[in-house]
């Protein structure tokens, strides 16, 4: 049986690698996907190790897309800034290596406040559901007056929101796959080709950097953002720099440990409340239910391994990546990537999907284009989310 577990952890992190480096390829999707094809033929120890492992090792890889790319996931949108500024300066390594170290902090981390993160949770529990949205108008204000030009961030978050609303009278399968690729990934590649964009060939360089505030702003922010709906990494990591002060290079580390933790709390949230917060936590409750003990344990424990194991792992990829990105035409691969987008959404949500992408992706050109952060554009859960929980929607 060990080995078996071995390699369903092994399966996991390859995965976990490969939708980190796709865009469009979440791995709420495959978890989907694996579900539909082998819930009945594996052991639910086998998938739950598989899931965790894959979910954790796509939280560190995917900051290399977001970096070379400009094509990030969800939890990675504000990684596009500094990281392409670092990106431009010959430092892409080094951006991907910093976020890579938040990752590896957050799994240490989420070990050694894992139990005092069970007592708190089961104590705010009676509390949560009935100040979700409360908690969600603030958040969103927080994320707004941290804006230079408040009124547009504002403007950004109520437009989307009301987008992220419309898709509700659209009948199709994964209906945030167009319309998330639309406002984060294929918005700013179309934008990185307009301009033109060159990359200087890359340097291999290590920065150290103090990583007690990025840290501290993660504790302050990824446990209280894990439990509300349609929070990302982003938000957290807006609320946790506004507590605590980053500069640019402490932002990215910032965002790997806020983008792992939040990760590794949704499996937490499940076994204390039964309630999920991430695809990937929803697939193991569909797996075994709400977890025991005994689940939990493994799961942090192959959230320990294949976190060690992501990061170098990670290290080596984004190595390859920076050595010889100048190698690759950067117009020929944005459009690659571009295609690759408009083919996942075609096929996963049909026409409709397609339609909704245009639709989304029009929206973020424009909202990019008015000089605010990228990530007021989460109005398109949150906003839903907030009516829901009034009874709007």
């Amino acid at each position: 049986m060990l080995i078996e577990l071995l390699l369903c952890l092994l399966a996991g992190i390859l995965i976990g690698t490969l939708t980190g480096l796709t865009p469009g390829i979440h791995i709420n999707l495959i978890s989907g996907i694996i579900l539909a094809i082998s819930f009945s033929s594996f052991n639910p120890v086998y998938l739950v190790v598989f899931i965790s492992s894959m979910a954790i090792t796509h939280t560190f890889v995917d900051f290399i897309p977001s970096v070379f790319l400009g094509c990030p996931d969800t939890d990675t949108e504000l990684s596009i800034l500094p990281g392409h500024n670092l990106l431009k300066n010959k430092k892409g390594y080094e951006a991907v290596y910093l976020s890579n170290v938040g990752s590896l902090l957050a799994v240490f981390v989420l070990i050694v406040i894992l139990v005092p993160s069970i007592f708190i949770i089961q104590n705010l529990n009676p509390f949560i559901s009935l100040i979700i949205p409360y908690l969600l108008i603030g958040v969103s204000m927080i994320v707004v007056l941290t804006e230079r030009k408040k009124s547009l961030a504002l403007f950004v978050l109520l437009l989307t929101g009301f987008l992220g609303y419309s898709i509700n009278s659209f009948d199709l399968t994964q209906p945030l796959l167009p319309l998330l690729t639309g406002l984060f990934g294929a918005s700013n590649i179309i934008i990185s080709i307009k301009n033109k964009t060159k990359i200087p060939e890359q340097e291999i360089t290590k920065t150290k950097v103090n990583i007690k505030k990025p840290l501290l702003g993660a504790l302050l922010s990824a446990p209280f953002c894990s439990f509300l709906p349609g929070v990302g990494s982003g938000q957290a990591a807006v609320i946790g720099n506004s507590f605590v002060k980053n500069d640019q290079k402490q932002f990215i580390v910032l965002l790997g440990i806020v983008n792992t933790l939040v990760m590794g709390f949704s499996f937490i949230s499940l076994y204390v409340l039964g309630r999920t917060r991430t695809g990937t936590a929803q697939a193991i409750k569909e797996v075994i239910g709400n977890p025991g003990t005994n689940y939990l344990i493994l799961i942090i424990a192959v959230v320990f391994i294949s976190g060690i194991i992501a990061f170098y792992w990670t290290d080596t990829l984004s190595k390859f990546f920076a050595l010889k990105f100048k190698k690759i035409n950067y117009k020929i691969l944005s459009y690659s990537t571009l295609l690759v987008l408009i083919i996942v959404v075609f096929l996963v949500s049909g026409v409709a999907g397609f339609f909704l992408l245009i639709i989304s992706t029009l929206t973020g050109i424009y909202c990019i284009s008015l000089g605010v952060k990228r990530t007021n554009m989460m109005g398109c859960l949150i906003i839903p989310t907030i009516l829901f929980y009034f009874g709007l929607l």
